[in-house]
């Protein structure tokens, strides 16, 4: 199974690019993972939100063909612990889905389209985070959630 990560503009802070570079290192030792940054949209200060976030949907669409699995990070989506987490990644592992496609919106989140083309939905917490952050938090909970099907000492309990 292949893991792609879909993000809307580059992470801009240098302390999040590295833990980000870390965890996505840590994650190819165990399945063929790779991310997609898609350039930020320009000129966006007098658009409405609702075409921005569709705008960044045609971008995202480009890389998603029907036959993957896309999973939407947003706040309204399911919360997983980690363990359940790694439960649902096995599940799609057993599953056969070859193309197992999480996608990082923009600071609006996604559009109405890309709700229509998501499979599911994951929600780190109730709280807000910056969807630069969600990303950093992502690729660390991938990396334990392989840690914990791989039966390797990084989570504790």
């Amino acid at each position: 199974m292949l893991l792609t990560f879909l993000q809307t503009g580059k992470t801009e802070e240098p302390y999040l690019n590295e833990g980000i570079a870390l965890f996505e290192a840590r994650i190819r030792h165990w399945i063929p993972y790779k991310s997609e940054v898609l350039p930020a949209l320009k000129n966006t200060r007098n658009m409405p939100v609702e075409l921005q976030k569709q705008k960044e949907w045609e971008q995202m669409a480009r890389f998603a063909e029907k036959s993957d699995y896309l999973v939407l990070l947003d706040e309204r989506g399911t919360e997983y612990t980690s363990r359940e987490f790694a439960g649902f990644l096995q599940d799609r592992m057993n599953a056969g889905v070859r193309n197992l496609m999480f996608a990082c919106g923009g600071p609006y989140g996604f559009s109405p389209s890309a709700y229509r083309a998501a499979r599911h939905m994951v929600a780190f917490s109730k709280m807000t985070f910056s969807h630069q952050m969600i990303r950093l938090f992502f690729v660390e909970q991938v990396y334990r959630a392989l840690s914990i099907l791989n039966g390797t000492p990084y989570h504790n309990e």
